[in-house]
C-alpha cells in the first residue's frame, strides 16, 4: 500500500510505472481516474491527480479530453530506461560502497549476487525466507569467513594444569 517516506502522490505515480513496466497497463490503454485512485487508496482526488499529472508532464500518459487518461506509445520502453539510468546511482554505488567498508571484494560481491539471484529463481520470496534459507545461511557465513581464515594460524593453547592427586580418606 502507500507508506509514509515519500510523498503520496510520487508513490501514486511510481505505482502507475510499476503496472506500466510489468504490462498490466499496457500502451493506449485507459488508466484508472484519479477519482478511482482517491478512493482506493483513500486519498484526496488532488493527491492522486498531482501523480498522475507527473507522469503526463512526463509523457508517460496522455489525457483524451472528456474519456480519461491514457498510457502513451513508447511509454513502457521510456521508464525501462529512465529507470536503467538511476539503477546504478541509486543501487550499485550504495552496494558497492557498504561491501567496500565490510571489506567483500567486487568478486565475492558477484557470488553472493549470483548466489541470491539462484534463491529467487526457485521461487522464494524476497520478503520472506524459508526455512531453508534461513538454515543455509550461517554456512555462507561460515564458509565466506573460511575462506578469510589464515592458514597458518596457531591454535589457542590453555594454561597447562596440573592435576593434584585426589586424596583418599581411609
Amino acid at each position: 500500500m502507500i507508506s509514509d517516506d515519500r510523498p503520496i502522490f510520487v508513490q501514486i505515480a511510481e505505482r502507475v510505472e510499476d503496472d506500466i513496466i510489468a504490462g498490466e497497463l499496457p500502451e493506449e490503454s485507459q488508466v484508472p481516474s484519479t477519482n478511482e485512485f482517491a478512493a482506493f487508496y483513500r486519498i484526496n482526488p488532488a493527491t492522486a491527480g498531482k501523480g498522475v499529472n507527473l507522469l503526463v508532464d512526463d509523457g508517460i500518459l496522455y489525457k483524451k479530453r472528456g474519456i480519461g487518461m491514457f498510457v502513451a506509445s513508447g511509454a513502457r520502453e521510456r521508464l525501462i530506461d529512465k529507470r536503467r539510468a538511476r539503477f546504478s546511482i541509486e543501487y550499485l554505488r550504495p552496494l558497492l560502497a557498504e561491501a567496500s567498508k565490510l571489506d567483500i571484494s567486487p568478486a565475492r560481491l558477484g557470488e553472493l549476487l549470483l548466489e541470491e539471484a539462484a534463491f529467487l529463481a526457485s521461487g522464494a520470496s524476497v520478503d520472506s525466507p524459508s526455512a531453508a534459507r534461513q538454515r543455509a545461511a550461517p554456512q555462507r557465513v561460515h564458509a565466506s569467513l573460511a575462506a578469510d581464515t589464515p592458514t597458518h594460524a596457531q591454535p589457542i593453547h590453555a594454561e597447562p594444569t596440573h592435576a593434584q592427586p585426589k586424596e583418599t580418606h581411609s
